[in-house]
């Protein structure tokens, strides 16, 4: 597994397939600011609360940009995007080949199983690609309140 990320260092740039299926790049926002965060599936429970409560801030985030990533497929990202009025783009990172480059594959356990997955994380990218503030383990309702006290309006 990658080293965690820090604040003051560079994000790894990415490129992965949106809800339609276009390609949609970390880089894409250059000059803006991004919210870069990562759930473990769509349209689970927390998911959804930290996906509507993404949603709800956007009118006060300014011109920061808001990507979700996830390990499904554009289409179930499509549903719940459509499901939720999300607006914002889900990416698809099948591969979890992101999702390990910002050290948010790791090793879960439930039910005295232990698998692989996404650990729910936050990244907000300065406008030269800088991470600006980094939040491993976030809660779902945490996402929102720490993006809006970062950025204002």
């Amino acid at each position: 597994m990658a080293d965690r990320l820090i604040a003051g260092g560079p994000a790894p740039d990415f490129t992965l397939d949106d809800q339609s299926g276009a390609p949609v790049s970390l880089s894409d926002f250059a000059g803006r600011r991004v919210l870069v965060y990562f759930y473990p599936k769509a349209d689970t429970p927390g998911c959804t609360a930290q996906a509507c409560g993404l949603r709800d801030v956007l009118g006060d985030i300014g011109d920061t940009a808001v990507v979700g990533i996830s390990p499904d497929v554009p289409a179930k990202q499509a549903k719940f995007d459509q499901k939720y009025h999300l607006g914002f783009p889900l990416l698809s990172d099948t591969d979890h080949a992101v999702a390990e480059a910002f050290a948010v594959w790791v090793q879960k356990s439930m039910y005295g199983r232990t698998y692989m997955g996404v650990e729910r994380s936050a990244f907000l990218v300065d406008r030269d690609g800088t991470l600006a503030e980094v939040w491993y383990k976030i809660a779902p309702k945490d996402t929102p309140r720490f993006l809006v006290e970062s950025v204002g309006s």
